[in-house]
């Protein structure tokens, strides 16, 4: 991620997938639904879909300040460059928000029609994996959704090189990190009560994993 100039931060991802990802939310959530994004990171993601759906309400988080700083940072660039959206509506400030530790706070007193975890699960360790089925399956609504969205294996082999490539890099980075086979995400979401309901392919060897409650 690079700077905007301020206090945004800008991912060159961003605009290759969010329509892609929009399509599949708009699929699978309905037009007015409360929504909690994990790891949100430069927090473009959030400002884009919800101008795209008023009736989503947006909860961002992450447990980095910067990203944090980013993500409040492109919410209020939004109210001002597009105050028809009515931005502050829908879009909320960010939360620091730890998959892992216990959720406590006002925001967490009802449940979440849909979790949203963007390119996470392979850029932290299985612990997170874990914590996210065991927060997912208590904090989604009876029908709500999780859905998540990255690079995965598929029946213990790599989808593409690239992918391969972008695994050896990973672990470099962190040996705790690295792109997870489908089926342990699905047996943990199993052991969790979520239901696997459909994988969608995505550009660049990308997959969007939708779970059910």
């Amino acid at each position: 991620m690079s700077a905007v100039g301020d206090l945004r931060l800008k991912s060159p991802s961003t605009a290759r997938n969010r329509d892609p990802i929009l399509a599949v939310l708009r699929e699978y959530l309905p037009p007015r639904a409360r929504v909690l994004e994990l790891a949100s990171g430069s927090g473009e993601h959030g400002v884009y879909f919800t101008q795209a759906m008023p009736g989503w309400q947006w909860q961002p988080s992450d447990t980095e300040p910067r990203a944090l700083a980013s993500i409040d940072a492109w919410r209020r660039h939004s109210q001002k460059t597009e105050p028809e959206k009515e931005q502050s509506g829908n879009l909320f400030p960010p939360l620091e928000l730890d998959v892992t530790a216990t959720w406590t706070g006002e925001w967490s007193a009802k449940r979440f029609d849909a979790i949203v975890a963007i390119n996470l699960i392979h850029i932290s360790p299985w612990r997170v994996t874990e914590a996210l089925m065991q927060q997912a399956d208590e904090y989604l609504k009876d029908k709500g959704v999780l859905v998540l969205y990255g690079p995965y294996r598929r029946n213990d082999q790599h989808t593409a090189p690239s992918n391969q490539a972008f695994d050896a890099s990973l672990q470099a980075r962190d040996p705790a990190w690295g792109v997870r086979d489908l089926e342990d995400v699905q047996a943990e979401a199993k052991a969790n009560g979520l239901v696997l309901e459909r994988v969608v392919d995505m550009p660049a060897n990308n997959l969007s994993v939708i779970f059910r409650r």
